[in-house]
């Protein structure tokens, strides 16, 4: 039974953490004792939406929900330490601080320990998140109990317009790019200088000059894109820009 804990304490667990080659033990009181936490819990490390979406956004956001009051972000799972971590570095995800909760003893306590044995998976955690201010859970976004996987509450935006419906999210950037190129640089360094967080697509790399061109018309680089729309090279982008 997944169980809604909407004005509860967070459950009292130690969690066996390695940090670089140390074991260090790190308490529910550590984590949210005077705290604004945010959390995420999902089914577990490397798997597909988990990888591609619930925590890549979490992370995307994340400037903003500082913004607004939060003091960290927290990614749990019934995972061990050593899979968090790497799952971590993986997905470069820096602002984000993953917990590993192993022995399933604070998803269970969260009413949120589910058997995913036909899968191979055994015992994992249910995909929820929930905002925690003082180690009480002011809010929980629980996923609809029905087969597979849902994901359709426990995202970043629906977190952030919890906390504030006004807040402004950072555009989605993708700069075209290939390297040693002058003009590249220069379009990347106008979106830093603004804080503007943008993905590289490298040609060579991570793209084929066929592909740049199917996209942008053009063959030519920097061509960079702003929320789906194309903006051109870094003249274009220091027009649009100002």
């Amino acid at each position: 039974m997944l169980t809604d804990k909407t004005g509860q304490t967070v459950p009292q667990v130690t969690f066996r953490t390695r940090q670089g080659e140390q074991w260090v033990d790190v308490t529910t009181d550590e984590l949210f004792k005077g705290k604004t936490v945010v959390v995420f819990s999902l089914p577990g490390a490397f798997t597909p939406t988990c990888s591609s979406t619930h925590l890549p956004r979490y992370n995307e956001l994340a400037p903003v929900l500082f913004e607004n009051g939060v003091d960290y972000i927290i990614c749990l799972s019934v995972n061990d330490t050593f899979v968090m971590n790497a799952w971590l570095k993986d997905q470069e995800a820096e602002h984000i601080r993953v917990i590993p909760d192993g022995n399933g003893e604070f998803t269970d306590g969260m009413g949120m320990l589910v058997d995913k044995q036909e899968l191979g998976f055994g015992k994992r955690s249910w995909r929820y998140s929930m905002l925690v201010k003082d180690g009480i859970i002011e809010k929980m976004f629980i996923e609809p109990n029905k087969p597979g996987d849902p994901f359709e509450v426990s995202d970043a935006d629906t977190m952030l317009a919890h906390i504030n419906p006004q807040a402004a999210k950072p555009s989605s950037i993708t700069v075209f790019s290939k390297p040693g190129c002058p003009f590249c640089a220069r379009a990347k360094q106008m979106l830093l200088d603004r804080n503007l967080r943008y993905e590289e697509v490298i040609l060579g790399q991570d793209a084929t000059s066929i592909t740049l061109k199917a996209v942008s018309g053009r063959a030519t680089v920097p061509q960079v894109f702003i929320d789906g729309r194309h903006i051109g090279g870094s003249d274009e982008l220091a027009e649009y820009l100002a």
